[in-house]
């Protein structure tokens, strides 16, 4: 049996670093399973255009990696500067709503515009407003109706359209805003596997994103946003709702405060994998790497952390969108999963909700893998159901290859734990199919001649649905 496989898969944002067909091909060739486009950057021609890049890059090399699309959501953000603003301690500061409605202006303050029409509602006197993930911090000072006068107390440079956090408050915005749909139908029209939506507030955004989606047509799965203290609140109800959890650190960690973010990530992992639902940890994982040709060791012992808490992926960000060293980024993840995955013990997670009957027997296809040096797990599904809960249960160092003959199916796997997908016909006769499947995976070098494989599959028997284990030995 190959040694050479990693159950944590690992997430890239493409961007400027990234985009040419050669470095593409690179990624996919280093381990990339999923590949991010952040629609808060991307343009819609150039969307369309590295979907079939990636598409085409990766049939070179017979991958069938996942796109995510990003779509922006709510956001409260400064108004364009003509030039940067630098903001010493002391500065007093208007935030106001489109300026030109009658907002007079007085001297020795400036004044900066805001998309968000009921901020001066929502704040209140004495708050801290972030700004720019929070490298500038100011205090709500006044307030009317029309503006909010804050004093810097950490300075910085202010560039246009910068991201505003405000801690705490409940905020009013639309839960998918117009340029969400824009962008996510240029997702669907190039069958987009996944969308990530930003600023999840509560299950009924991912429910209407969803009717969305399948308004217009799409079977893409929704990854909710984790990135502020309300999403925190109702976390339970997201992770029924959604297909996917997304820990979003970069503004979680400005919303909340520090000490709690390790919190919050361990009990969101923890849950999400007891719900049987894939968990992505995202943001500042190698954020020093965007300069820097080697990750600082706090960033590593954090990687290790989070593949040790099992979550199904790693995303990457500013590392390989604009760094200097994506491909090193992707690699040092590489080497860090593996080496911690290794030292997990061969257990299966015990915060698996699954109350059927039939989860006792897959629990027991697992133990049975790992009880035996060499082995596999194979599974044949038309829905992906069978293969993501035995991805669920997490069994520890044995790869879990399913097949399938849905062709949607196969990128939608990708980014779960220990799932290598494979798209192929299936035979009417069951034992054509394994055996089809079994020089398929000796041809590719997955198996070898003597290694004992865990099939599981299900089959019709009478007015019901039953799952079948197999043993059996590779000739």
């Amino acid at each position: 049996m190959t040694k050479n496989f990693r159950q944590t898969k690992i997430i890239i944002t493409i961007g400027p670093a990234t985009e040419s067909p050669e470095v593409i091909l690179a990624l996919l060739e280093s381990g990339v399973d999923v590949f991010r486009i952040n629609m808060a950057h991307a343009g819609h021609s150039w969307t369309e255009e590295i979907i079939k890049r990636i598409r085409s890059t990766a049939a070179q090399c017979e991958r069938n990696p996942a796109i995510l699309m990003d779509v922006k959501g709510p956001e409260i953000r400064t108004g364009f500067l003509r030039k940067t603003m630098t903001l010493e301690k002391g500065d007093l500061i208007d935030l106001v709503h489109r300026r030109e409605q009658g907002v007079t202006t007085t001297e020795g303050v400036r004044v900066v515009d805001v998309n968000y029409p009921k901020l001066a509602k929502d704040v209140k006197v004495g708050q801290i407003i972030m700004v720019d993930n929070g490298l500038i911090q100011m205090e709500v000072l006044e307030k009317k109706k029309k503006r909010v006068r804050c004093e810097v107390t950490s300075p910085g440079e202010l560039a246009s359209r910068r991201h505003i956090n405000l801690p705490g408050i409940k905020v009013d915005l639309p839960s998918i805003t117009k340029k969400d749909r824009a962008d996510a139908r240029v997702g669907i029209e190039n069958g987009v596997d996944l969308f990530a939506l930003s600023f999840t507030r509560d299950a009924k955004v991912v429910e209407n994103f969803r009717k969305f989606l399948v308004k217009e047509g799409s079977d893409a799965e929704v990854v909710a946003k984790v990135e502020d203290q309300e999403a925190v609140q109702n976390l339970s109800e997201i992770i029924e709702a959604t297909d996917s959890l997304m820990v979003a650190r970069g503004d979680l960690g400005i919303e909340c405060a520090f000490e709690e973010l390790p919190i919050i990530q361990r009990r969101a992992v923890k849950e999400t994998i007891g719900a049987g639902k894939p968990v992505i940890v995202a943001t500042h994982l190698l954020e020093s790497m965007i300069e820097m040709p080697v990750p600082t060791r706090a960033e590593i012992s954090d990687v290790a952390g989070a593949v040790a808490e099992q979550v199904d992926a790693l995303m990457l960000s500013g590392e390989t969108t604009t760094g200097k060293h994506p491909l090193a980024c992707v690699r040092m993840l590489d080497r860090v999963a593996r080496r911690a995955e290794a030292e997990l013990s061969p257990a299966l997670t015990e915060e698996l909700k699954l109350l059927q009957p039939r989860a006792k027997m897959l629990r027991a296809a697992c133990s049975l893998a790992m009880q035996m040096d060499g082995t596999a797990i194979v599974v044949f599904t038309r829905t992906g159901n069978l293969a993501n809960k035995l991805s669920s249960l997490r069994p520890n160092r044995v790869p879990i290859y399913v097949f399938t003959d849905n062709p949607r199916l196969p990128p939608k796997l990708q980014m779960r734990w220990g799932l290598d997908p494979f798209l192929m016909e299936f035979s009417e006769n069951p034992e054509i199919t394994l055996s089809k499947a079994i020089q398929r995976l000796k041809a590719i070098g997955r198996v070898a001649v003597g290694d004992c494989l865990v099939a599981v599959t299900n089959a019709l028997a009478v007015d019901k649905v039953v799952e079948t284990i197999q043993l059996y030995g590779v000739e």
